[in-house]
């Protein structure tokens, strides 16, 4: 039996007013007068108090009429099972998706994910459509609605069961609102306009702080679609990341030993802050040398700098320890080789004339680390080796050209290469037309009265858009004594003039050819012609020129799990096939034409097969962020989440309450307990009665004897 009001049996209390009651009693005997005693002073009875029951029926009835007055006022009922939700109309279609992600890695999660997914397939009707989704970086469909339609009623939710069963967590990232925008999508789709369905996400994640929202920026939710969220908590709070951090050019300079620095990030609910950092084993069972001490608080994180191994020790990963998950306890490092860039020049003058082109050219490109840019030159008539050509994305005339060497600079630009030519006189006019196939290209030297200044910059152009900057736009501080004045009608309409002279001429020309470009200047960096080479400008406009080319494509620190990696960085010969061997030992191989290899699926070393070359895939750091993220960030990217307060335990308790007051309000048994204690007291009424005529007629027997 249950009660509406429960309280209100507190009042079966009042049972205990009968018993004090019976015990404590003022009675009183007959009058006697006395002779003697008549000119005394009466004095009230005194009250003494018994400690022996008297009347012990009464004292029954009166306290279970009390007794079932408090259950009455209670509205006892006695308890019915809660009938589960029923279907309405044509069911419910549901999306369940199942994070698979790096996170879900941590002990426990991935079986209480699987345990809630399951139960969440076993409570659907045969009127519900289910697909299942699984997520990390990107999403797949383990099972569409095509498929759970297709598939016997009492077959489904043991279909997708098994499904589930056979994955595990892998290392990628979470993109939750890719997840998310994509089951929206699919409800969104699969929506019968000719019957109203209840259409519900219900998302199976740890939630952690490191889900990227992105894609739901932009993204309007779908009315009638709402998120439902089972979230598993892991059992152990602690965890701290390992990343590794790129090194920058400044940061190279700064130091002359090499280290290799990582930043440990804690989690905000650690419980720990004590670590240890440093170079392992490649089986990771051990430091190599005495590790460094790491003190970072919960919540926050700290740089830690490596000296790098000594040489002959194989070292090629950095352990961190002291947490309770290891999911991302390991970096791997492969320090980046310096890549190396020729640039070809084709002019008259000699290395060392301070004066000439080639001079300021060869001062401007400095070798680091990371680049190495060097200027091969060659005089208008020497011969070219392939070393010459070969990763050779920029080529710089400063000459007139024969004409078979004219003829190798077309189809290195036809190639996709850039031409740099500088006009040094007028008759030079002449190559820079053959070049561009044009019968003639005449040009004369330009008036100059003190010095030309540069103009009408394009900004928007890449070669000039590192100077957009208001602070670096300034080139009024360039003089120019000489330049050329060509005849631009006779170039091709696909020309395009970056720049001017203040007397209207055109400086720098652009003009396509083939798969590349041809860059004209009407002027010369070199001092007879310009102070350009002696400005801050020129090595800033080269490296911007160098990086159009594609001749500045650095090998990266580090790949990320689920990133593409270009195979350009190795040297790689991308026109035949390629065998990439993974950390695990398995095979794969990158079709003949295919410039990046897509298959980076655990962190660990990659080696490239017949090759030396190797690249390491590290673990994404926001997945170390594994403190719970708030629904209020879903909330407010616009997702439909379920009304405030009425979570599933709220709404479940509140179905309950109302069930339960209308099976009180249909059994009604607190009249039966109403009737019975008015029954009751008729009887104790009748009982008291008669005990106190009894007792009267008794008083009367003992007086009349006296």
């Amino acid at each position: 039996m249950s009660f509406l009001a429960p309280l209100f049996l507190a009042g079966g209390l009042a049972i205990g007013l009968p018993v004090l009651f019976h015990l404590i009693r003022r009675t009183t005997r007959e009058r006697t007068v006395f002779s003697s005693l008549m000119f005394l002073q009466p004095t009230p009875p005194r009250v003494t108090r018994r400690s022996k029951l008297e009347d012990i029926l009464l004292l029954i009835l009166r306290c279970i009429v009390l007794c079932l007055l408090a259950l009455a006022f209670s509205r006892p009922f006695v308890q019915k099972p809660m009938d589960a939700d029923k279907p309405a109309g044509p069911g419910r279609r549901i999306v369940l998706l199942l994070d698979t992600s790096a996170s879900m890695r941590r002990g426990g999660l991935w079986s209480d994910a699987r345990a809630k997914a399951e139960d969440i397939l076993r409570k659907t009707s045969p009127a519900d459509q289910v697909a299942v989704f699984t997520f990390d970086r990107s999403v797949n469909r383990l099972l569409t609605f095509d498929q759970w339609n297709e598939t016997a009623a009492g077959e489904r939710a043991a279909l997708a069961s098994k499904r589930i069963a056979d994955l595990a967590p892998g290392w990628a990232s979470t993109q939750l609102g890719n997840a998310l925008v994509t089951a929206a999508e699919a409800l969104e789709e699969s929506k019968d306009k000719l019957e109203v369905v209840r259409r519900q996400v219900v998302l199976v994640s740890d939630l952690q702080e490191g889900s990227r929202l992105d894609t739901l920026q932009s993204y309007e939710w779908p009315k009638g679609v709402e998120l439902s969220v089972e979230p598993v908590r892991a059992r152990r709070v602690t965890n701290a990341g390992l990343q590794l951090i790129a090194d920058t050019e400044e940061s190279e300079q700064k130091s002359t030993t090499p280290v290799v620095r990582v930043r440990v990030a804690n989690a905000p609910d650690s419980k720990r802050e004590q670590f240890q950092v440093g170079w392992v084993r490649p089986d990771a069972k051990g430091f190599l040398g005495p590790p460094l001490d790491a003190y970072v608080p919960p919540g926050q994180s700290r740089i830690v700098s490596l000296p790098a191994p000594a040489p002959g020790t194989v070292a090629d990963r950095v352990m961190l320890q002291g947490d309770d998950e290891d999911f991302d306890n390991i970096a791997f490092v492969i320090p980046p080789e310096p890549v190396r860039v020729n640039v070809l020049y084709l002019g008259a003058e000699g290395e060392l004339d301070s004066k000439m082109p080639l001079f300021f050219l060869k001062h401007a490109f400095q070798e680091t680390r990371r680049l190495s840019v060097q200027v091969v030159a060659r005089g208008p008539e020497a011969q070219l080796l392939p070393t010459d050509i070969a990763n050779t994305p920029v080529v710089v005339v400063t000459a007139a050209l024969p004409d078979d060497r004219i003829e190798t600079v077309k189809r290195l630009v036809a190639d996709g290469r850039t031409l740099l030519f500088a006009m040094r006189d007028a008759a030079s006019a002449a190559t820079l037309g053959k070049v561009l196939n044009l019968d003639a290209l005449p040009a004369v030297e330009a008036r100059v009265a003190n010095y030309a200044l540069l103009s009408e910059l394009d900004f928007q152009h890449p070669l000039f858009a590192p100077f957009a900057d208001p602070r670096f736009s300034d080139f009024t501080k360039i003089h120019f004594w000489k330049h050329r004045r060509l005849d631009v009608t006779r170039l091709p309409s696909s020309m395009r003039v970056l720049a001017r002279f203040d007397d209207t001429d055109p400086a720098i020309i652009e003009v396509p050819a083939g798969r590349g470009r041809v860059l004209a200047f009407t002027a010369c960096w070199h001092t007879d012609d310009s102070q350009l080479a002696l400005s801050t400008k020129f090595v800033p406009l080269l490296y911007s020129l160098l990086e159009q080319s594609g001749g500045l494509a650095t090998q990266p620190a580090q790949f990320i799990v689920g990133n593409d990696v270009p195979l350009v960085f190795a040297g790689t010969d991308t026109n035949s096939a390629v065998t990439v061997i993974k950390p695990d030992g398995t095979r794969q191989s990158v079709a003949r034409g295919e410039a990046a290899f897509a298959q980076a699926d655990m962190p660990g070393l990659y080696s490239i097969a017949g090759s030396a070359k190797r690249f390491a895939v590290n673990l994404d750091p926001a997945e170390s962020r594994t403190a719970p993220l708030p629904l209020d960030e879903l909330s407010r990217l616009g997702v439909a989440l379920p009304r405030a307060g009425g979570d599933a335990a709220a709404a479940a308790a509140q179905k309950r309450q109302l069930q339960n007051t209308e099976i009180e309000g249909r059994q009604k048994l607190w009249r039966w307990f109403v009737t019975t204690a008015l029954a009751l007291l008729l009887v104790e009424t009748w009982l008291a009665a008669w005990s106190t005529r009894r007792m009267a007629q008794g008083v009367e027997r003992e007086a009349t004897a006296s």
